[in-house]
């Protein structure tokens, strides 16, 4: 079931329909307004999608554009709605969240992808993360947090959730990095410039752009043209992914 907004009035369809575009609900943008974050829902739930399009689709600057019932359909999902953010499950049918990330973050111009799921194993938030998921966040996140974490996520800023954090914390201070990763990693960081590498630091010790900013002597607006220099360098797709590469290549 692949679902794209457009008419408001048309009933939710169920989960496990067969597979097709349908209506469903979704807020439309005034011409005179910034267009609002348009947001493809993604999970196996039906009553879930409902009451995250309720949640995502009452608040002005944001839009739900359409709803997919598993990860199989995500990507012609994604064609179809034309998403900044997908906001996606883990456990589904056919295709679990993890596989429709990497094949999300496979595509020539991908959207954001936050994770909202129940579970928090270790191996889920980093595969998530190094798949190229902007955020994860468990499902018990209350909703005002959620619609924040789509925008920081729409804005290019990682979120996640407080024990995702300590997840992540207890993997880059557990020991050494297997030496392959390791060996690749640093490969990668010495090829930076000197002011690349800087950047990189900060942002593998988890420094906002405005701290970043304040610690190099560097503009805001700078400081973002590196992160998104460093992004196109390293061949990653956002900036959790490069304080991963930091912390592999031992550096933090």
């Amino acid at each position: 079931m692949v679902a794209v907004a457009g008419d408001m009035t048309g009933p939710l369809p169920a989960a496990g329909a067969e597979s097709g575009v349908a209506p469903a609900a979704g807020t439309g943008s005034p011409a005179n307004e910034e267009r609002p974050v348009r947001i493809l829902i993604v999970d196996d739930d039906a009553l879930v999608r409902a009451g995250l399009s309720m949640i995502l689709g009452g608040t002005p600057d944001l839009d739900v554009v359409g709803e997919a019932a598993d990860g199989i359909e995500v990507v012609r999902a994604v064609a179809a709605c034309r998403p900044d953010v997908v906001l996606m499950d883990i456990r589904m049918p056919r295709l679990d969240g993890l596989a429709a990330t990497e094949a999300l973050r496979a595509l020539p111009q991908p959207p954001e992808v936050l994770v909202l799921t129940t579970f928090d194993a270790d191996e889920h938030v980093l595969r998530a993360l190094r798949a190229g998921a902007s955020g994860f966040l468990l499902k018990d996140t209350p909703p005002g947090e959620i619609v924040r974490a789509v925008r920081r996520v729409a804005a290019g800023e990682a979120t996640l959730s407080p024990t995702v954090t300590r997840t992540l914390i207890e993997h880059v201070t557990a020991g050494p990095v297997a030496d392959p990763r390791r060996d690749r990693a640093a490969r990668l960081i010495e090829g930076l410039t000197e002011r690349e590498r800087a950047v990189a630091l900060a942002l593998g010790m988890g420094r906002t752009n405005a701290e970043i900013a304040a610690e190099l002597y560097m503009s805001v607006a700078t400081v973002k043209a590196y992160v998104s220099r460093l992004l196109t360098r390293l061949g990653l797709n956002n900036r959790v992914q490069v304080a991963l590469l930091v912390h592999d290549a031992g550096l933090v």
